[in-house]
């Protein structure tokens, strides 16, 4: 049985309702129902069948290879296994290159069960976020280390250090809840400026790698499980599983340090 079988699925905008009430959203990646199942049942609140299956199920080197058909099936196979976690589907690379080629992959992928698209960058993007957001299509805005863009970012590095970079990262969050976002998720970007954005922008932030200040922790299910995915394991990574002792251990213990603040520490996070 659910460990939250009592409380309500969570909704769009509930999101906003917890950021208002200073509730902290534990947030995982899947790729199949069963292991849906078993997350959605530990307690966590949003799911996202992420373009990092690319990486840790289809065993390529990046995101990239990943198509929306790939996603799509994804999503189809997790949304039959959740019955109250959020799910987000990514809209993999090129995708969302235009809004007309986003709109088509964002109707895929929430006809296969998503209730929210997430999407990388800022820029051209936001056009891409209000055309979508005005046509009742939620999105989920994705900033710092944008996988999709590791060649031109020339590998998978910390975001936001030096001070004009910052800024800039601070005024395209703003940017894309301004252009209609309903969240926001940073990765590998230091603490103390992941903790102005989240103090700065209306919209729930999601942190990985980000500092412990965000309105919610998201991990690839993978690196929460202590599993080899055949890439370098980031800083951020904890192995759950160690300490829970089972999935569904793992998967709670994660979700309880994440609400009490305990994760991510130090040693998890990006100074």
């Amino acid at each position: 049985m659910s460990v939250h079988a009592d409380q309500k699925p969570w909704t769009v905008p509930a999101l906003a309702e917890a950021k208002r009430a200073g509730r902290r959203m534990a947030m995982l990646t899947a790729y199949d129902a069963g292991f849906a199942r078993a997350i959605d049942d530990a307690g966590i609140d949003l799911v996202l069948v992420g373009d990092s299956l690319g990486m840790v199920v289809q065993g390529h080197g990046s995101t990239l290879p990943v198509t929306v058909a790939d996603v799509a099936y994804h999503t189809a196979a997790v949304a039959r296994g959740l019955r109250r976690a959020l799910l987000l589907a990514d809209l993999p690379f090129q995708s969302d290159a235009t809004p007309a080629r986003a709109l088509d992959a964002s109707v895929m992928l929430l006809q296969a069960g998503a209730q929210m698209v997430k999407l990388e960058g800022a820029g051209h993007k936001l056009e891409v976020i209000r055309f979508l957001a005005q046509r009742d299509i939620p999105v989920c805005a994705h900033l710092g280390l944008t996988p999709q863009s590791v060649l031109a970012l020339g590998g998978f590095k910390v975001q936001g250090r030096e001070e004009a970079a910052a800024a800039r990262l601070l005024a395209d969050a703003q940017a894309v809840a301004e252009a209609g976002a309903s969240l926001l998720v940073l990765e590998c970007v230091p603490t103390p400026l992941a903790r102005k954005i989240t103090a700065n922008v209306d919209i729930p932030t999601i942190g990985i790698g980000a500092g412990p200040h965000c309105d919610g922790q998201v991990l690839v299910l993978h690196d929460l499980l202590g599993l080899d995915s055949g890439h370098r394991r980031p800083k951020f990574v904890k192995d759950f599983l160690a300490e829970g002792g089972s999935v569904a251990g793992a998967v709670r213990a994660f979700a309880e340090a994440v609400r009490s603040g305990a994760f991510p520490s130090a040693e998890h996070s990006y100074a």
